[in-house]
């Protein structure tokens, strides 16, 4: 019996942390500044936006290029709908930038891109390619797509 009572009582101690938990968390939302940079919508989903672009450059406007994401770079790394933005090079092609980008939801993508800075930079890039960008949209593994299988 008394085991009983210790499990009851345990359960409605565990029922009452998660009510105070979900008001405080309420209750700090309600209190969170606005923040001008995060542009969501309420019917876009926040499944994260994960991509790879290729783009290969032409060489003798790699310098000019990697001078214009160095200035790029700090101000993309700075949206708050940004989670990683990497400007990287492929090994066996230096002249082959490759971008990996992720991005809280669909809307801070749209924001990211609506951004003059991000106008401005994908011009110049435009102007200095060979050929097409490649875009590949990936998506994050579940925690239990990883567990081992039995």
């Amino acid at each position: 019996m008394k085991r009983m009572f210790t499990i009851a009582r345990a359960t409605v101690v565990l029922a009452a942390v998660g009510v105070m938990a979900s008001c405080s968390q309420e209750k700090h939302s309600r209190n969170r500044p606005p923040n001008e940079h995060r542009v969501e919508q309420s019917n876009m989903t926040n499944e994260k936006v994960i991509m790879l672009i290729e783009a290969k450059i032409e060489p003798q406007h790699r310098a000019e290029l990697l001078e214009a994401a160095r200035q790029y770079l700090p101000l993309v790394r700075g949206e708050s709908g940004v989670e990683a933005f990497y400007i990287t090079t492929r090994k066996d092609d230096p002249n082959t930038i490759v971008f990996y980008e992720v991005y809280k939801s669909q809307a801070a993508q749209d924001f990211h891109l609506q951004q003059d800075f991000t106008k401005k930079f994908l011009a110049t890039l435009k102007s200095m390619q060979v050929g097409d960008r490649v875009r590949t949209n990936l998506v994050e593994l579940a925690p239990g797509d990883l567990a081992p299988s039995k």
